[in-house]
């Protein structure tokens, strides 16, 4: 079979362990498994979702909804956009990217991404012929190296991604810094909010002021719907019409879309689900402070980064350790711009939070 060289070419992405792929491994119960790999909220779904689910399941022999008209304008309203500026996905903001390569890329193209960020942006682009161009977080300030990105940008660019709360870092990136890449190319900065809700700062009114600005966002964090895979995408309506032009008619299921305007629906189980984030996020960088051995990064969103070097232990033998107890946490040696001293901790419930700290100081003090 004739597959595409740069496809043989390319590094598997590497996802999150599950509980059920633990449990299995180490004979564990997965009831008992401290899940903090993969950013999810640990407080569940919108009840109101999951009852219009359970509602609707007898019309799942039917296509979908293909305008997405009252989702799109729920989206419109969180966000103080209309809903000519939104774009919904039904494989999270992956989708988002995908759709992204399969408007603006053409062979050759390059894309700007600074490391470390998120690795999907590089996995989505290279197979259509992208270049990927690196810049560089600066992990000793925990910011993004500006001229890093400004001093890369050529006539070449077509897309510089950000990720702000930059994954797995934490950060924020300067909206100043943000408009100063922006002034400077007309080629299209997409502006990863995944995370946004943690740090309550968005850069969705730039989208009033520039025409190259895309903002991506996700049901799959502080809304509560991983397992559902919804993001969206916001931007112009010029961007988001030629998008849709090759976006998949049917990519958002009938469930998901029932799911994603009820949880837009229900303010108070989103209020509770960020509040709760941030409450176990602090919690856990006071409990990583006080470890010496650990050096902890503050971060703005539903994650920690940690850097385990003066443990004595890479990322892999801590992961490993603390998988045997039934903890997961991410193993970053995937990715680009880290060596093999970092994991990322998302938040849990304090109870797991609690169980996670006793846990790994007794890993940290073992022989």
């Amino acid at each position: 079979m004739d597959v595409k060289e740069i496809v043989k070419g390319l590094d598997t992405y590497v996802p999150g362990r599950s509980q059920d792929e633990i449990a299995s491994e180490f004979n564990l119960n997965k009831n008992e498994i401290i899940k903090l790999g993969s950013n999810e909220s640990p407080w569940g779904s919108s009840k109101k979702a999951i009852n219009t689910i359970k509602e609707n399941l007898d019309l799942i022999n039917r296509y979908p909804e293909t305008d997405l008209k009252e989702l799109k304008e729920l989206i419109a309203d969180y966000c103080n956009l209309k809903k000519e500026n939104v774009i919904v996905s039904g494989d999270g903001a992956d989708e988002i990217i995908d759709l992204l390569a399969k408007t603006f890329i053409n062979p050759g193209d390059e894309f700007i991404v600074p490391l470390p960020t998120y690795t999907y942006y590089e996995f989505s682009l290279k197979p259509y012929g992208a270049v990927p161009v690196y810049g560089k977080w600066n992990l000793n300030t925990n910011r993004l190296d500006l001229d890093s990105i400004l001093d890369n940008i050529s006539n070449k660019t077509k897309i510089i991604f950000l990720c702000s709360p930059n994954n797995p870092t934490g950060a924020v990136i300067l909206k100043k810094d943000i408009e100063e890449i922006l002034n400077k190319t007309d080629c299209l900065v997409v502006v990863d909010e995944a995370y946004s809700e943690y740090c309550k700062e968005s850069n969705q009114d730039l989208i009033k002021k520039y025409s190259n600005i895309l903002i991506l966002r996700t049901m799959s964090k502080a809304l509560g719907l991983a397992g559902l895979r919804i993001g969206y995408g916001l931007s112009n309506p010029k961007i988001i019409e030629y998008m849709h032009r090759v976006k998949p008619v049917f990519s958002l299921t009938r469930p998901s879309n029932i799911a994603a305007i009820e949880t837009f629906k229900d303010k108070e189980f989103i209020k509770y689900s960020i509040t709760k984030g941030i409450e176990s996020k602090n919690y856990l960088y006071d409990e990583l402070s006080k470890i010496p051995k650990l050096k902890t990064f503050k971060s703005e969103s539903n994650f920690i980064l940690v850097r385990t070097k003066k443990t004595g232990l890479t990322a892999t033998q801590l992961s490993l350790k603390l998988l045997k107890k039934g903890v997961i946490v991410r193993d970053c040696s995937s990715f680009k711009g880290l060596d093999e001293y970092w994991i990322r901790v998302s938040i849990g419930t304090l109870d797991d939070d609690e169980r996670f700290i006793t846990i790994l100081k007794d890993v940290l003090t073992e022989d």
